[in-house]
């Protein structure tokens, strides 16, 4: 997979970080990168549509993708399962796009595994009084979830040294830019030159 001419990065982050908003921003600016969708075995929500928001698949399929080794990565939540599939990933790293896995320190542990070119990128709120505001201003949970998501977070943040790369958001668009940087910069480096620049590379080499 390290040879293909996408990029494969991992996004993690405790709930309230703001991980959401920063993805959705920056692949609202670049076209050539794109979020994984993942394959699940529970029902669809309303307003979710099969192939955008995930692949739902039965639970037999997603049995049969476990034992053809096609999940980078899968877990069982609630007696749902959730998985990323390899096939998927490589289609879109094959036509050159960069492709964001949404996951967490559980996830990312296993695709590093597997693919041990792949970027992490960790983002970490700016304080445990902002991260605390930030939930509540959602207004969707009590402050029993709340709790129960500070703790949560506590336990994510606890794995940061598992990461390549670690962004605070503080302020969103400064943020924003950082992330830009990493995956931008990863693009430049030499195995990646190597393989887009081949033609210039042999032209300046040539004698």
């Amino acid at each position: 997979m390290h040879h293909l001419p996408g990029n494969l990065f991992i996004l993690s982050a405790p709930s309230g970080a703001g991980k959401s908003s920063l993805i959705h921003a920056l692949l609202g600016q670049h076209q050539d990168m794109q979020l994984s969708v993942s394959h699940t075995t529970r029902a669809p929500r309303p307003g979710e549509v099969n192939g955008v928001h995930y692949h739902f698949v039965k639970v037999d399929e997603f049995k049969a993708l476990i034992a053809q080794n096609n999940f980078l990565e899968w877990a069982e939540v609630f007696g749902n399962f959730y998985g990323t599939s390899r096939t998927a990933i490589e289609h879109e790293l094959a036509q050159g796009r960069d492709v964001f896995l949404d996951i967490d320190w559980q996830g990312a542990r296993q695709i590093k595994a597997q693919v041990p070119s792949v970027l992490s990128i960790f983002i970490l709120p700016p304080s445990v009084a902002e991260l605390e505001k930030r939930l509540n201003q959602r207004g969707q949970d009590s402050q029993e979830v709340i709790a129960k998501r500070m703790q949560q977070a506590k336990s994510e943040i606890s794995h940061v040294t598992e990461y390549d790369y670690v962004l605070v958001n503080d302020d969103f668009q400064q943020c924003l830019l950082q992330l830009q940087q990493v995956v931008l910069g990863q693009r430049l480096t030499l195995q990646k030159q190597q393989q887009h620049q081949q033609a210039l590379l042999t032209e300046l080499l040539a004698n």
